[in-house]
This record gives structure tokens, C-alpha cells and sequence, in this order.
């Protein structure tokens, strides 16, 4: 596997820093770290925001997030279609891909049954956010996240 390129490893920091600041409390950030999503499925998200602590995760890894993000230069077609099906039949209730090409956050949210997607469920919604928008995560409502202030 070839090194992350540098503007992916500073945006992954980026997103760590900015959820760790909205998701404080009762919430763990995990940075490149597995969720156990059954079966065969072990993906990990650059960075994902999971219930509880990190000593929570001690014996087993976590099986659900509140939100994934993942940050994509190169594998942005790969993350919008593939990943965001198995997210999305893991009820994932929201995804972030944070596409480094296109200097832009994509949204997906409200998982449902999607028989045409790889794994059979996709999200109903996706919006586009630009840098001068702000994006606030679902299960934090009240949170302002600058999309500037995750890219590198």
C-alpha cells in the first residue's frame, strides 16, 4: 500500500480536530481504526465518530457510528459508490466524503433500501457543501463546521 499522500493526511487531522471539538462529549473520534459492520466487512473510515469512550472499544471493535467521513483525492468514485452503500446498509445515519479533487463535502444522509447499489441500500439525500458553507453533523444540530476548515 502506497503512503498517504500529504494533503489526505492533513485533511483526515483536519476533520479529527474540528468533530473532536463539536463531539466532546459521550463520543469517541477514531481516526483509521475498524468498525465491525458484519459479515465480511471491516472498513477503516478515516475518521468516524462512535457512542461512548474509547476504553469502550477495548475487547471489540464498534459496530455502528453516528457519522463517517471519509477524504478522498483519488478514490473519490470508489468512496461515493461502494462506501457509501456499506455504509449505508450498516445504518450509518450520515456520511461525509470529504473530496479533496473538487474542494467540496458531500452529504449523504437517511439510509434506505436501494436494490441498483452494490450492497443494496444507499442514502436518500446528498448535498453538496462548498468551502464558504457550513455543514452541522445530525446527531449535533446545533454545531457550525466550516467546510474551509477541513480542507488542507
Amino acid at each position: 500500500m502506497s503512503p498517504q499522500e500529504a494533503g489526505h493526511a492533513t485533511a483526515v487531522g483536519l476533520v479529527a480536530d474540528a468533530l473532536q471539538a463539536v463531539f466532546s462529549e459521550g463520543f469517541t473520534i477514531r481516526v483509521q481504526q475498524p468498525l465491525d459492520l458484519g459479515e465480511v466487512h471491516e472498513p477503516e473510515p478515516d475518521v468516524a465518530v462512535v457512542p461512548g469512550q474509547r476504553r469502550d472499544y477495548a475487547t471489540s471493535h464498534p459496530k455502528t457510528a453516528v457519522l463517517i467521513v471519509e477524504v478522498a483525492l483519488t478514490s473519490v468514485d470508489y468512496d461515493r459508490n461502494v462506501k457509501s452503500s456499506l455504509y449505508a446498509k450498516a445504518g450509518i445515519p450520515e456520511y461525509w466524503l470529504l473530496n479533496l479533487r473538487e474542494r467540496r463535502l458531500e452529504v449523504f444522509r437517511e439510509p434506505v433500501p436501494m436494490p441498483e447499489q452494490i450492497f443494496g441500500f444507499g442514502y436518500k439525500s446528498m448535498r453538496i457543501y462548498l468551502p464558504e458553507e457550513t455543514v452541522s453533523p445530525l446527531a449535533k444540530p446545533d454545531a457550525q463546521i466550516k467546510v474551509a476548515d477541513l480542507l488542507p
